[in-house]
């Protein structure tokens, strides 16, 4: 399977004429996996955290929406094997893991699986980062890598540009159109150190990312698809923007 890194949008994604058909078409282009393993922007717990994997419940994680959005269901199976296979990859000295067996998935997980994956037949696994830290966020994707050979699609969910004061100025703000061109051209190139030092290496990284955690679970993707210490073959799927923030998508392998 392939490495996917997301950007997954906010529970309006749904009403959007344009990107759930973009989702749609890529799960459609991929292999169907056997199980899905989500890193999401919205779950940062230490130690690294393993969510449901019996009952897997939604977690509402927004405020201030439509009645609607807190209605949406997906009742997909959990994935007891997927979340063994998940802690003997990662434990370790320095690398603890935990059950959190009543955390859900979250929005940056089940918003854009929705669109992707709408009969919820595939078990699905979500676990926090640990740290925001870009090399050892890396380094947790590295130990999570053979699972792509098992069949388990591994994605990265946030967003590659995010700064909230996007939604009130209207159009596409220049930090997020000079950010998104940057990443895009970092990753053609495989630019391994500039993407981990984005905030000193990128134009307006701070103002593209006022925090970093939805450019975060980017660097579990590109651990899980780093191959001989390169990126190897990676492509942008989506691309373009959403409410002026950057919703590039890139799929490694």
């Amino acid at each position: 399977m392939p490495a996917v890194y997301l950007s997954h949008g906010a529970p309006p994604l749904a009403d959007d004429p344009v990107w759930p058909g973009e989702l749609a078409a890529w799960s459609a282009a991929l292999p169907r996996p056997k199980a899905i393993l989500v890193v999401s922007a919205h779950w940062e717990e230490a130690p690294l955290a393993l969510g449901a994997t019996t009952r897997v419940p939604l977690v509402y994680d927004f405020w201030g929406f439509p009645e609607h959005y807190y209605k949406v269901t997906y009742d997909a199976p959990g994935a007891p094997e997927l979340a063994d296979s998940v802690r003997k990859l990662l434990r370790a000295p320095g690398l603890p893991v935990q059950d959190v067996p009543d955390r859900g998935l979250d929005h940056g997980a089940y918003v854009p699986l929705v669109e992707m994956y709408p009969d919820a037949g595939i078990p699905v696994l979500q676990i926090s980062m640990p740290t925001l830290d870009p090399v050892r966020l890396m380094r947790i994707g590295r130990r999570l890598a053979p699972l792509r050979d098992e069949g388990v699609l591994i994605i990265g969910s946030g967003f590659f540009t995010h700064n909230l004061a996007a939604l009130r100025q209207g159009g596409v703000p220049a930090w997020s159109a000079e950010f998104d061109d940057w990443g895009r051209r970092a990753l053609e190139s495989g630019d391994v150190d500039a993407l981990l030092d984005f905030t000193r290496t990128s134009p307006a990284g701070r103002l593209a990312h006022p925090r970093t955690e939805h450019f975060a679970p980017l660097f579990v993707t590109m651990g899980a698809a780093d191959a001989a210490g390169d990126l190897g073959e990676q492509k942008s799927v989506i691309d373009g923007f959403w409410m002026g923030l950057a919703k590039r998508s890139v799929q490694f392998g």
